[in-house]
């Protein structure tokens, strides 16, 4: 029987588990959406809902509170002037998990968990991604075409 027992001990002790969701609650706020496994998420999750109330209510000591918890001056910057005002009319329920297949090496169930709401500042980041990786392969295929165009060169001068 569970009576009384909140939480997930995610097979860790008490100071590596809290060290692992100090991370993972740090990049999503960071990232907005975060890969990770159903346990993972489900522990995180209250994590990230008590840090975006602080966030929405956004007075020094609520700051305080945030960076004892969160790893990086960024992510408390970037929950406070970003993510915190996106939840100005919602109460709880920032964020949205949604399952991804399994994992290769032991068959964990993977997971999204990411904010609801950022499905915009998701899709600006897929298309930055997706105009760099283009950009890249036009200059490589343009390397290689002056590679080869010099190669036939000096092919040609060794003939002649």
């Amino acid at each position: 029987m569970r009576h009384r027992n909140a939480g997930y001990k995610l097979g860790r002790n008490t100071s590596h588990r809290r060290a692992l969701l100090r991370n993972l609650v740090t990049s999503i706020l960071l990232e907005d959406r975060v890969e990770t496994t159903v346990a993972k998420a489900k522990a995180a999750r209250p994590h990230v809902e008590k840090l975006i109330t602080l966030g929405k209510r956004g007075d020094l000591h609520a700051r305080r509170q945030a960076l004892a918890y969160l790893q990086t001056r960024e992510a408390v910057s970037r929950l406070f002037d970003t993510v915190a005002p996106r939840y100005g009319d919602r109460n709880g329920g920032y964020l949205r998990i949604i399952r991804a297949g399994f994992q290769r090496g032991d068959g964990a169930e993977k997971v999204y968990i990411e904010l609801v709401d950022a499905e915009q500042v998701l899709d600006e980041k897929r298309q930055k991604r997706a105009e760099a990786r283009a950009k890249r392969r036009e200059e490589m295929q343009k390397a290689m075409a002056e590679q080869e165009a010099a190669a036939g060169e000096g092919g040609e001068e060794k003939a002649s």
